[in-house]
């Protein structure tokens, strides 16, 4: 009897029993969108955006079965797929080009015609465009400046990419090494961040091994010295360049660190007729924007130009508005004494600055310009959608718990108010005990008070959960001051930054982002890395101790 009174209480629900709502039998392939359109969920909503590559390649497509080379052909289409390949291919790519690399000489000697790029920091899509616009790699001679990684999101594409091009065009494909390309720079910059997101340590410490080897400077058709920073005091004659030991990090000063470092001085154009003969020229300053290396003046490139028998200096490192800048002529020559190329068009998606390449051809020089091309985003630090989104799911989910628990009045919340309230509660209870009897009188103050109690204690939830909001709030809109916070002090935030709201955090980061910008702007050499964690140790100690005393 009980068990077909127990089964009798079951009811099994068919699919197609007409009392199930519709929206249980609802099609879950289509989406509607706000404005009413309707989506497949098993396609791509923008179609026109190339879809990414998960899968790793085979070493029978990233290498020649013939040659054992580089496919550049298909690492070309496979990193324009966001595409990556494995640590063993990686690694074997790289260490391939540094062997090339170093059987180089410091100084190349290069003839026309040739192209001439400039930076390229990380801009893979910008890099294609370049090649449209150069010609093809594998029937034009090509000489890049330096500067290949940091900056963009793409570094690593860049980098393999034109390696492959070198293996595979030995004899018309070059590169010279840009003051980026060191252990010091890409750990402070994105270089290291990224090969750590895509791969890991051991194929970053290979790429630092490929960086040592590349040559410093090159001679092009015996008329223009080549190379990423500029000239230096302790360069005499261009031979001085194949006497630097080249197969180590940069360092802070000295003929290396000159050639990809310096600058001419912001006055360079504007120096007086003659002054290149005028003994109480400078010919060298302190580069004060760099922090390191000289900034040199017109009467050192000419004194160079013509102690070397040269027409003029090419040189990268520095960006510019049309992509290409020629400075003021040699009165000798009639010919721009420094040329300054940078291929990266719209630097860091900012500066909306056209990109250039130099063509010599038959002793003409042709300058072409190009623009930037799409390309695909990534979020600060290549941090993925979830960690980025997680903040504002938070502050969405607090804001509903406050909204369910906000069920008394602003009056109500008022802390003056519950005291007016409390108050004339008790004068009120105050002299109805002069009408009741004790026991009747100490209930009505008990009530009283567990109602005032309860009201406060409701209070105190909600204004605890909206805090909790609006610091959720304030992780989602400022994310990036937040991480840089965080970074700076351990990986946790100083306390109160975040209960402040956006003024605090703002508080906060001032001091931090004033001596930053003063100290450590991105152009300027960031100091070693041992001396940059003892710095940050003592600077922070003193900064959070100053926000945690406000």
């Amino acid at each position: 009897m009980s068990k077909d009174l127990n089964s009798s209480r079951i009811r099994i629900i068919k699919p197609n029993d007409s009392h199930i709502k519709t929206e249980q039998r609802k099609d879950l392939t289509k989406y509607a969108l706000e404005n009413g359109k309707i989506i497949s969920t098993k396609e791509r909503p923008i179609a026109s955006v190339p879809p990414i590559t998960g899968r790793i390649p085979s070493d029978e497509e990233v290498f020649d079965s013939k040659t054992g080379l580089p496919n550049h052909a298909f690492l070309k289409e496979h990193f324009f797929h966001e595409g990556r390949l494995s640590k063993e291919q990686a690694i074997k790519i790289l260490d391939m080009s540094t062997a090339s690399l170093s059987k180089e000489p410091n100084l190349l000697q290069l003839k026309a015609p040739i192209t001439i790029c400039g930076d390229i920091h990380g801009q893979y899509y910008d890099l294609l465009k370049l090649f449209e616009v150069g010609g093809d790699p594998g029937k034009m001679d090509y000489l890049f400046l330096g500067d290949y990684v940091d900056r963009g999101a793409f570094s690593f594409e860049c980098l393999i990419y034109l390696y492959s091009l070198k293996l595979s065009n030995l004899g018309r494909f070059w590169m010279l090494r840009g003051n980026h390309e060191c252990r010091h720079l890409t750990s402070y910059f994105t270089f290291k961040n990224e090969m750590l997101h895509k791969y890991d340590m051991e194929v970053y410490d290979a790429c630092c091994r490929s960086f040592n080897a590349l040559p410093l400077a090159a001679l092009m058709n015996g008329q223009y010295f080549c190379v990423h920073g500029g000239i230096s005091p302790e360069l005499k004659s261009v031979e001085d360049v194949n006497k630097v030991n080249r197969f180590r990090e940069i360092p802070s000063r000295g003929l290396m660190c000159d050639l990809l470092w310096a600058d001419p001085i912001e006055e360079y154009d504007s120096a007086r007729d003659g002054s290149e003969f005028d003994p109480s020229e400078d010919e060298f300053v302190p580069n004060s924007l760099r922090g390191c290396s000289f900034a040199f003046t017109f009467k050192a490139s000419c004194k160079f130009l013509k102690a070397n028998g040269l027409l003029s200096i090419i040189r990268a490192h520095e960006a510019q508005d049309a992509g290409y800048r020629m400075y003021k002529n040699n009165k000798v020559t009639g010919f721009p004494s420094l040329i300054t190329m940078f291929s990266a068009p719209n630097y860091l998606d900012t500066y909306h600055n056209k990109a250039a390449v130099l063509k010599y051809e038959d002793n003409v020089m042709n300058i072409r310009q190009f623009h930037m091309s799409p390309h695909p985003y990534w979020l600060p630090d290549f941090m993925d959608v979830f960690t980025w989104s997680l903040p504002f799911v938070g502050e969405k989910v607090t804001g509903m718990l406050v909204s369910i628990l906000n069920i008394c009045s602003e009056e109500e919340l008022d802390p003056e108010s519950e005291l007016q309230a409390a108050d004339k509660s008790i004068k009120a209870n105050s002299e109805a005990t002069k009408e009741a009897n004790t026991s009747s009188s100490e209930k009505t103050s008990s009530a009283i008070l567990e109602d005032e109690t309860r009201r406060k204690a409701l209070r105190n939830k909600i204004l605890a959960i909206a805090k909790v909001s609006r610091m959720f709030s304030v992780l989602r809109e400022e994310s990036d001051k937040v991480e840089y916070l965080k970074t700076m002090n351990a990986g946790v935030l100083p306390r109160g930054a975040l209960a402040r709201g956006t003024e605090g955090l703002n508080e906060t980061l001032s001091t931090f982002e004033k001596a930053r910008k003063e100290d450590l702007i991105n152009e300027k050499l960031p100091p070693s890395l041992s001396e940059a964690e003892q710095e940050k140790i003592k600077y922070y100690e003193r900064i959070l101790s100053r926000a945690e005393r406000k």
